[in-house]
């Protein structure tokens, strides 16, 4: 009887622990044909397959919640590199296409020094990228514009404040303010995925 309740326990712990981060959605069964900061197809979610991924929703002329998201994104790259945490893809998505093109990510990354081994930066068709951050609840409505003398217009998006993190079977795990994340929160989740 000990033995009989002594493996009830065991496996409401082991139940318990692996229910830390339920299942809050997951990006279904439909693919879209993206494009990464070098021109190169992906077929998206399946490049997430098989990795613990760290995602966030930007577009490049954010001038203020995506820079802190990105940074963050950064500084949750370079503790994991510390701690030697290896199989996590980082992934910026553009919900401004017309404007992100594969040139201007490249570049947003370059100026922001970020280190692309284990990160890429995606876009592709305004369908495509819509329906993704519709699917995880992600919104993007335009806002003021700005016209500069050259006649070039740049507009700007209220949007939501998100890094996502998604386990190796593309199971989104947890949503965080990207802006104000903690790093040390979202290291913890990264690890009770291993």
């Amino acid at each position: 009887m000990k033995r009989h309740a002594l493996f009830l326990i065991l496996v409401f712990l082991f139940s318990a622990c692996k229910e830390k981060l339920p299942v809050v959605d997951d990006f279904g069964g439909t693919h879209y044909n993206l494009v990464n900061q070098n021109n190169q197809p992906v077929r998206f979610p399946d490049l997430l397959k098989g990795k613990i991924v760290v995602m966030n929703y930007i577009f490049t002329n954010c001038p203020d919640i995506c820079p802190l998201s990105t940074n963050n994104m950064r500084l949750i790259q370079q503790r994991l590199k510390k701690e030697k945490i290896e199989n996590v893809q980082f992934v910026s998505l553009s919900f401004d296409p017309e404007f992100d093109t594969p040139a201007v990510l490249a570049k947003f990354a370059e100026i922001h020094s970020l280190d692309l081994s284990n990160w890429i930066f995606l876009t592709g068709d305004k369908s495509d990228t819509d329906a993704i951050i519709k699917k995880v609840g992600v919104l993007a409505v335009p806002n003021d514009s700005t016209t500069f003398k050259d006649g070039r217009k740049i507009y700007y998006y209220v949007h939501t404040d998100r890094i996502q993190l998604s386990d190796p079977e593309g199971k989104i795990r947890k949503n965080y303010k990207g802006s104000t994340i903690s790093v040390d929160e979202i290291v913890g989740d990264i690890k009770s995925l291993l």
